[in-house]
């Protein structure tokens, strides 16, 4: 159904005010957008269905490269959850259109367009007012949803623990709750008094319309949600901590969707998690024992991807989950090599991880899928990102360089013990092992004398042990 529009020269980031009229009245075709699907699995986001779409953007500001790769990461999240897309337009305007988003004539001419398609849905890419969202779904009359709306029907489909079932819940219901639609000023709506029946406490008086015994239901619902996951957050605060006193450093797994992030962990740890080539696979944050090639131990965790316009719903409910970012010693942020505009991922990223307080946090750009990547971009992106590492986890390529990366950059350990332990305390010499960097172990008579770094509190129970030893003796 797509087809190629006429070339137009790309305006970039001159004043939109001054573009010419045909550009401002055109609605561009963004070619290769069509999808056939062999299965369309049915999806329901509430009273949502998503099946055959036609996608619309405003190009508001940028280059016309940036918002057709924009209208395509749209396309692949459509494709994630489960539609198939058939049209895909861009229209070029100064700014978003407030009653409508694209404007009263360009949506009387979107409908026309998703009639002739015979699509049942229209997706915009960019978030909706309510208003807009009631406005333009009058005119092309199908379903109407924001790019908001689709990432959190994608992450209700992928969340697997209850934990994340739950975030996404609270997200969908924070999401909801201004765009609820009803007859709020019809008497017929009201329950009150007698009409309420047997309601019980707390339904009756001068009544109330059901558009506002549905906010006051989804309010009490979205509080008890965030009472749930605050006491769900609580155990991984306790693990946090006792790998805290044990000084077990920290390692995340940063980037945006679909990067590689859990090829990444599978080939540092042989964690065996979801590897799947479709955007926000892993939700769930997955927590692996890992260690540097001179055996120091640390922890790395895949998290949560990001993507452009991330909703301000899910940073909120992910919150809990996204602190072990905000708390590691370290962040590797993977960027996909291969991506059209690799740097405006890196920006997406980083301006969630500011948002979540983690911009302080060390981070070591790791650009994975090189396998594949354009060599004149990656050696553009190198020079624009100075220290960052090139890597391959499906090949393996640089996962070496990747590996003493991290050792470097892993805070280390101030204590330094020369020692001989007795033999009846081999569980403090296991530990220095486990936790710290053994230099040099000897067995004599008297002992296991050892040479190595540990954590100030190892450090200081190893000379509680010896000075016991030494008392015993006397």
């Amino acid at each position: 159904m797509s087809t190629v529009f006429d070339e137009q020269p790309d305006l970039g980031d001159q004043d939109l005010p001054n573009m010419d009229l045909e550009d401002r009245h055109a609605l561009r075709r963004v070619a290769g957008l069509s999808t056939e699907l062999q299965d369309v699995s049915e999806v329901e986001y509430r009273a949502l269905r998503l099946e055959q779409v036609v996608l619309i953007g405003v190009w508001a500001e940028g280059s016309l490269a940036s918002a057709e790769n924009s209208l395509r990461e749209l396309s692949r999240l459509a494709e994630t959850a489960g539609s198939e897309v058939l049209d895909g337009l861009i229209q070029r305007r100064s700014r978003i259109d407030a009653a409508t988003y694209v404007g009263s004539g360009k949506a009387r001419e979107l409908a026309g367009i998703v009639t002739a398609a015979g699509a049942d849905t229209v997706i915009c890419d960019g978030e909706l007012t309510p208003s807009q969202l009631r406005n333009l779904e009058g005119v092309v009359r199908v379903k109407v949803i924001d790019r908001t709306a689709l990432i959190l029907d994608i992450f209700a489909q992928h969340a697997r623990s209850r934990e994340g079932k739950a975030q996404v819940e609270l997200a969908q219901l924070q999401y909801m709750l201004p765009r609820l639609r009803g007859w709020g000023e019809s008497l017929s709506r009201q329950a009150g008094g007698r009409v309420a029946g047997g309601g019980g406490i707390g339904t009756r008086g001068p009544g109330e319309t059901k558009i506002e015994t549905d906010r006051r239901r989804l309010r009490a619902r979205i509080s008890r949600l965030q009472k749930d996951i605050a006491g769900m957050s609580t155990g991984r605060k306790v693990q946090r901590g006792q790998r805290r006193r044990r000084d077990v450093p920290s390692v995340v797994i940063a980037g945006y969707t679909n990067a590689g992030k859990s090829s990444l962990l599978n080939v540092l740890t042989g964690a065996g998690v979801l590897v799947e080539d479709a955007l926000f696979a892993t939700l769930d944050p997955a927590v692996r024992r890992a260690e540097t090639p001179s055996g120091r131990t640390f922890t790395l965790t895949d998290t949560v991807g990001f993507v452009r316009h991330l909703p301000h719903q899910l940073i909120d409910a992910f919150r809990s989950t996204l602190e072990e970012t905000a708390e590691a010693d370290l962040i590797l942020h993977v960027v996909d090599g291969s991506d059209a505009e690799p740097e405006a991922q890196i920006a997406a990223v980083r301006g969630v991880l500011a948002e979540i307080g983690a911009g302080h946090v060390p981070e070591l750009v790791v650009v994975n899928k090189i396998d594949s990547a354009d060599p004149v971009a990656l050696h553009g992106l190198r020079a624009r990102e100075p220290g960052s590492l090139s890597i391959s986890a499906k090949t393996g390529a640089g996962l070496a360089a990747l590996r003493d990366a991290i050792e470097a950059a892993l805070p280390r350990l101030d204590v330094q013990v020369k020692l001989t332990i007795p033999y009846s305390r081999g569980d403090l010499v296991a530990r220095a092992h486990a936790e710290g960097e053994v230099l040099a172990a000897e067995h004599s008579a008297d002992g296991t004398f050892l040479e190595a770094r540990v954590p100030p509190g190892l450090a200081a129970q190893l000379e509680a042990a010896l000075d016991d030893c030494v008392r015993v003796q006397a």
